[in-house]
């Protein structure tokens, strides 16, 4: 089960109803840094939350519009849960290339003075928004704010994101769509990562279940998400 350069997940991302309630709730969990409050995603009638794992993120959006793409998935669950899982990458041409040659279509593609971003339509990828991203300097993650463009703060707090667990109605099938999109091979119902792993259980839904986090002394549950040790 191999893939060709870096194939980390970076941002977990948990739609709410209530941003603020689930980000107090997490931060009293999880040893989460101050959040950055993006304002870009007012675009997608959003607003959000992007607090640091260690070098990773958890994310915590929330429709403030009608009609928006996360209230739908809000509207579909009956209850705040997974949404989105970033993956770094350091190839993002072969990531490119290979999602045209797949046939999978793209809703959204950003790049900023090469830090870029391009999420993949659900509906081709079941289970949540799976979203390819490539920052010109490794350590940076552009959408955490100001201090992460073009590098990582001198002092990271402890743990990090390393995985997921997706349940599915089809978890072998759903691991290699998965592992088709992100460039590599499914093991049976589990994708190797860079320090960690995405998991496939039988469920009655595609959609994410858990976040895998390192370091935790104990499982959390937060936003309609667990949080288990990694």
């Amino acid at each position: 089960m191999t893939t060709t350069g870096m194939l980390r997940i970076r941002q977990a991302t948990i739609v709410a109803r209530d941003r603020d309630t689930v980000v107090a709730d997490l931060r009293a969990k999880l040893p989460l840094g101050e959040p950055f409050y993006d304002p870009d995603v007012a675009q997608f009638g959003l607003c959000n939350a992007v607090l640091p794992l260690g070098d990773t993120f958890v994310e915590v959006i929330s429709p403030v519009e009608e009609g928006t793409a996360g209230g739908r998935h809000l509207d579909r669950l009956g209850h705040d849960g997974g949404y989105m899982a970033m993956f770094q990458v350091d190839d993002i041409a072969t990531a490119r290339a290979r999602i045209k040659d797949l046939g999978l279509r793209v809703i959204f593609d950003n790049d900023e003075d090469g830090d870029i971003d391009i999420h993949i339509h659900p509906k081709d990828v079941p289970g949540a928004i799976i979203t390819l991203d490539h920052m010109k300097v490794p350590d940076s993650w552009r959408w955490a704010g100001p201090e992460w463009i073009q590098k990582a703060p001198a002092v990271l707090g402890p743990g990090r994101v390393t995985g997921a667990t997706l349940t599915a109605l089809e978890p072998t099938k759903l691991a290699n769509t998965w592992a088709a999109a992100l460039g590599t091979t499914a093991d049976g119902d589990r994708i190797a990562l860079d320090g960690g792993e995405l998991r496939f259980v039988a469920g009655d839904r595609d959609g994410i279940a858990a976040f895998h986090v390192e370091g935790l002394a104990a499982d959390v549950t937060s936003g309609g998400v667990d949080f288990v040790r990694a």
